[in-house]
């Protein structure tokens, strides 16, 4: 995409957000809005509590059977991908890009991302995994683990 293309987009989908996230919907208008922003078609088993938060918007999959809640952050220039049956706590936010990467982040069906966790770019979080209330993700988490802390690290595996 070229330069002058992704700016308009960003401004465009900046508006769409701005429209979601000031107005009252009910949950069917939001996966309506937030599938304009994406660009994909919102399954009616995904639940997203408001306010939802992008940088972009163009880069954000979502599978079936996820819910969001409130005041999410998808910095998802480099890519956002969400698995069925995820589940995403409040102030959660997967960050993409930082100064030194540019790198996707992959959320595996059954993850569970507690309150206020950072997952930083280029992590996988495996399925069945769970990432602790205020984890830093900076490594890849295995599936059926559960990470926890700052830096976040292995609490538990089954």
């Amino acid at each position: 995409m070229r330069p002058d293309d992704q700016q308009q987009l960003i401004a465009q989908n900046q508006r769409l957000l701005q429209h979601l996230n000031t107005g009252r919907y009910n949950p069917a208008e939001i996966r309506q809005l937030l599938g304009e922003l994406i660009g994909q078609h919102i399954a009616s088993s995904v639940e997203v509590r408001l306010p939802f938060l992008t940088d972009f918007g163009g880069n954000i999959q979502l599978g079936q059977h996820i819910f969001i809640n409130s005041n999410v952050m998808f910095a998802d220039r480099g890519g956002i991908a969400v698995a069925d049956y995820v589940i995403i706590g409040p102030s959660v936010c997967l960050l993409t890009v930082n100064p030194h990467q540019k790198a996707p982040i992959r959320l595996a069906k059954h993850a569970w991302l507690g309150a206020g966790a950072l997952i930083l770019p280029g992590v996988t979080i495996g399925h069945h995994a769970v990432v602790g209330a205020g984890a830093v993700v900076t490594k890849s988490v295995p599936p059926h683990t559960t990470v926890a802390g700052v830096p976040a690290k292995i609490v538990s595996q089954s």
